[in-house]
């Protein structure tokens, strides 16, 4: 087509092939290839494998982005007339140039205008038991009315929405209204206090703060509109917060000249709204990075963008269909919550959400729901697996999950232990666990499964198609067998487009360290199998002796030994070796502290990695800080040690793991 682009590299990412490995956990069988999305848009490109598909993808991205946009049958207000144009450089590289398009239309208009119109868009679920089920043509009606409530409300294209919500139904409403009427909305996560809602408000730069008046977690009801209050008053930008009534309580506070209910705003409100044409390159949306270190990070994401690969992504690595159902347990602050809303419907699926605790008020709450619900598709995270299996192995057996094609995951690496478990209970060995991994700053995935290709435990089958990921050493050359740095070679459409107000440190962050390189901050290894794996953040990395060490790794071989729940490994300053190597364990409830213990964990440790790499130290504590989407914030653990700034705390979800981890300080062991 007219401006497509292609790339002069040579460069083809490898990917897993079907080896005699007995590693090999898994092999589709013919009903996933017969029913293989992925297969069928490889034919109609008239390419026989996906090592084929790969070479194509990074080397002929314009051929590959339209024949994706194709395939997903996106429709346009206006045809674009390229499909790339670097002109500006390849970290500033634009997409689908000429074009008018609004993501909001593919996932919900064209469907409410569709025989898909009485099927369901949205099933929720609460805490307590309520439920609530919405067509896409009642998604409609609802996003129309709020729609016009905004622009009543003064809020128009390119104005700043904080949407601060529960993953209820209104998010899905609030979300589409927003990128209906051209605004920018900022997701944040439902369970932040003030000052993390603030710092976001603040960013942006925001004119109106949608949120709910309460919710449940673990029984407690909790005042959401009083948290909103605190961190609207911090922000002189917002003038109007639009208060959706979730729950019977009254707000403690309200201020008649700024607060609005949402009821009463939408109230007569029109249910028709004419969806506004965006150039594909006008944000639609402004996610922050939950921040373990340093100012959260307001990455910038485009209507030709992240709707796009996230869809994509959804449609060829985990085999999403028309009118299947995809839950992932997630909150809509964290990039999964996004990508599940949008990709899920853009494919003319079912999203199902959840707000509340996972194993409340039982431990098999989740496996539950995706009984009830006849669920597809299940999103989970090694960290919740973990959670889970203390409650028993039964658990996922007393439901009838037969409805699942596959389990997908992503967050932190999986422990062999935990992606067995998912493996065999949940999936019953038969259904793939598509491993998924990616980021904030990506859209979705740089690496991860299919369900054409073959499974190794812990590892991903290679980079999704369209990205030109590889392992580099140092001085950015291909490493294959031994960690290197995960980086990206070539622009798509999912990066992106900047840090909101701050271009410079945009640059710094990724694109600075080697030429024209995007640089993902993960240490990966692609095996001789062709699989790759994550091994743990690069600048979590740990270097003894000359020896760079995942903490993954180190982590992994921690949990081999059947006391130790989960793990966190870190490096600390040693004269001699540069570091050395000290972990955190939990223990499960049925084993107690003890030397004799640390010392097996530590000898656990020398036999999977060597005795060069046993750990000078092993702690024993009853939690570690982790993010509030799953993540161990090593880099705090470590801070805290050597008495450091532990940087920004914002997305902590346990502030009682710092303060036992603070005890420890200093000390030879807990």
């Amino acid at each position: 087509m007219p401006g497509q682009s292609h790339s002069d590299s040579s460069f083809v990412p490898p990917v897993a092939h079907d080896s005699d490995s007995p590693d090999i956990a898994w092999r589709p069988g013919p009903a996933y290839l017969e029913r293989s999305r992925l297969l069928r848009f490889m034919r109609a490109q008239g390419i026989s494998d996906y090592q084929e598909l790969m070479r194509r993808s990074v080397q002929e991205p314009g051929w590959f982005w339209d024949a994706v946009c194709k395939d997903l049958e996106l429709e346009w207000y206006r045809p674009y007339e390229q499909v790339m144009d670097g002109s500006g450089g390849v970290a500033w590289t634009t997409w689908f140039k000429g074009g008018r398009f609004n993501y909001v239309h593919n996932a919900l208009d064209k469907h409410a205008q569709s025989a898909r119109r009485d099927q369901p868009a949205v099933i929720w679920e609460g805490e307590t038991g309520a439920a609530q089920t919405l067509t896409y043509a009642q998604l409609a009606t609802e996003t129309n009315r709020l729609a016009n409530a905004l622009r009543a409300l003064g809020v128009g294209r390119g104005d700043r929405v904080g949407v601060y919500l529960p993953m209820i139904p209104a998010v899905v409403i609030a979300t589409f209204a927003c990128s209906k009427i051209g605004a920018i909305y900022t997701p944040i996560f439902s369970g932040y206090a003030a000052g993390a809602v603030a710092s976001r408000l603040e960013g942006c730069e925001a004119r109106l703060l949608i949120t709910a008046n309460a919710f449940h977690r673990r029984g407690a009801e909790i005042d959401m509109k009083a948290v909103a209050d605190e961190a609207a008053s911090a922000c002189p930008s917002v003038e109007h917060v639009l208060v959706y009534r979730h729950t019977a309580r009254e707000p403690a506070a309200w201020n008649g000249g700024r607060d609005v209910w949402w009821h009463e705003a939408t109230a007569g409100q029109s249910d028709q709204y004419a969806t506004e044409q965006m150039d594909p390159e006008d944000p639609y949306m402004i996610i922050y990075t939950s921040g373990t270190t340093g100012k959260p990070k307001g990455t910038v994401h485009v209507h030709g963008g992240f709707p796009i690969k996230g869809a994509q992504d959804m449609a060829h690595c985990f085999d999403f269909q028309a009118g299947e159902r995809f839950f992932w347990m997630t909150d809509i602050g964290w990039m999964m919550g996004p990508w599940v809303i949008s990709g899920s419907l853009m494919l003319g699926g079912t999203v199902v959400l959840y707000d509340g605790a996972p194993n409340y008020p039982k431990a098999d709450r989740l496996w539950e729901m995706a009984a009830r619900y006849r669920v597809t598709h299940l999103g989970v995270s090694p960290t919740l697996i973990r959670a889970l299996m203390p409650a028993g192995d039964d658990l996922p057996a007393r439901h009838d999950l037969s409805s699942l094609v596959l389990v997908g995951s992503s967050g932190e690496p999986w422990t062999p232990e935990a992606w067995h478990w998912l493996f065999e209970h949940v999936g019953k060995r038969e259904r793939p666990i598509i491993n998924y991994s990616g980021g904030t700053e990506i859209s979705g995935g740089i690496v991860g499964c299919t369900t054409i290709q073959p499974l190794k435990p812990c590892a991903f089958s290679g980079a999704v198609a369209g990205v030109a990921a590889d392992v580099v050493d140092e001085q950015g050359q291909p490493v294959r067998g031994t960690v290197g740095e995960l980086v990206i070679r070539a622009a798509n459409p999912g990066m992106t487009r900047g840090f909101w107000g701050d271009p410079q440190r945009y640059l710094d962050t990724y694109w600075s360290r080697l030429p024209d390189t995007w640089v993902h901050g993960d240490w990966a290894e692609i095996d001789a199998d062709g699989f790759w794996y994550i091994r743990g953040r690069s600048d979590d990395t740990i270097k003894i002796a000359g020896k760079r060490l995942g903490p993954a790794e180190a982590e992994a071989a921690a949990c081999a030994h059947p006391a130790v729940a989960q793990a966190a490994a870190i490096g600390l300053p040693h004269e001699v070796k540069g570091e050395e190597l000290v972990i955190f364990a939990v223990l499960r409830p049925e084993y107690q502290p003890g030397e004799q213990l640390r010392a097996e964990v530590a000898e656990q440790v020398a036999r999977e990695l060597g005795k060069a790499l046993r750990p000078a130290a092993v702690h024993f504590v009853s939690d570690l800080p982790r993010t509030r989407s799953g993540k161990i914030m090593r880099r705090t653990i470590r801070a805290i040690f050597l008495a450091k700034d532990p940087g920004d705390l914002s997305s902590l979800e346990n502030p009682a793991a710092l303060e036992e981890l603070g005890r420890l300080t200093g000390k030879g062991g807990a």
